[in-house]
């Protein structure tokens, strides 16, 4: 051990430990490029199979315990994949969303048979969430805080498909009742828009926007907006406190317009900030 009492050399070590702990907006948009490259990742596409690679050797790599969870469903195998730091303690926290993306743009006039690219809706969610797993390590936050990455959630209403089918499956699993629940969902439009979604735990809400308010991250709006079936919603049937981050004014929903270009760094960067605050509140030590 070298001990150094250079007063500078301290200041700039802090300084590199608090960068290495502050979320990056870049990076997670990069995180979102690297899933758009994948083509379309709805089960039983290449795509499908490289992003549940890719999630679980991103967790590893960030150490955290990585586990995976699969079960049939509609004559296709889906797979949750979920990390928790190694050793965790203090409330239980699940951070999720999901990582699949529709199989038809059915929304989309001129192209309604091609699949959805899923730059905002599937991969903007898996990229904070990656972010945050980068982050979070350094935070030494008092939580036990799950990553979890729902299959199934975008197929709803495809042939005999539900909504939030890996996320309903995961719940189902539980054992133990996590004090909070917080999914996010489209939330790198360049144009965000995060107001309250209406099924959310009221209390759960407050806690969130009022931690972004404090921080003047402009996205998150104290107004109620629409009611969204959503991978919130198995978790609230549980009795579960449970919120819903998801901007559902994003034009491109369920198109082939849904695509990297629409994604802003800011976005995600507002997002992942907004977690990281009302988590400093929560696991505080």
């Amino acid at each position: 051990m070298r001990i150094v009492a250079s007063a500078s050399f301290v200041v700039l070590a802090s300084c590199a430990t608090n960068r290495a702990a502050d979320f990056d907006g870049r990076a997670a948009l990069s995180l979102v490029e690297k899933q758009v490259e994948m083509g379309p990742r709805h089960p039983g596409t290449a795509g499908h199979e490289a992003i549940q690679g890719w999630i679980a050797s991103e967790l590893q790599d960030l150490a955290w315990e990585t586990m995976a969870s699969s079960f049939p469903y509609q004559g296709v195998t889906l797979t949750n994949i979920s990390g928790r730091l190694d050793g965790a303690a203090g409330p239980f926290i699940v951070l999720g969303a999901h990582y699949d993306t529709r199989p038809v743009a059915d929304r989309d006039q001129a192209h309604p048979d091609s699949p959805v690219p899923g730059a905002n809706d599937g991969g903007s969610g898996v990229a904070v969430l990656l972010e945050l797993a980068r982050v979070l390590p350094a935070r030494g936050l008092a939580c036990d805080v799950q990553l979890a990455f729902f299959d199934g959630e975008d197929s709803g209403n495809l042939e005999g498909w539900e909504w939030a089918a890996g996320s309903r499956h995961f719940a189902g699993e539980l054992t133990r009742e996590p004090s909070a629940v917080v999914v996010v969902d489209m939330v790198g439009d360049r144009d965000l828009d995060l107001p309250m979604e209406r099924t959310s735990s009221a209390d759960l809400a407050a806690e969130i926007w009022q931690a972004a308010a404090e921080r003047s991250l402009d996205a998150f709006r104290a107004e109620p907006g629409p009611s969204v079936l959503d991978d919130h919603t198995p978790f609230l049937a549980r009795g579960w406190r449970a919120v819903d981050i998801i901007d559902m004014a994003y034009p491109f929903w369920h198109t082939t317009e849904d695509t990297l270009d629409k994604i802003s760094a800011e976005s995600l960067d507002q997002v992942g900030e907004a977690l990281l605050a009302w988590l400093g509140t929560v696991c505080s030590k």
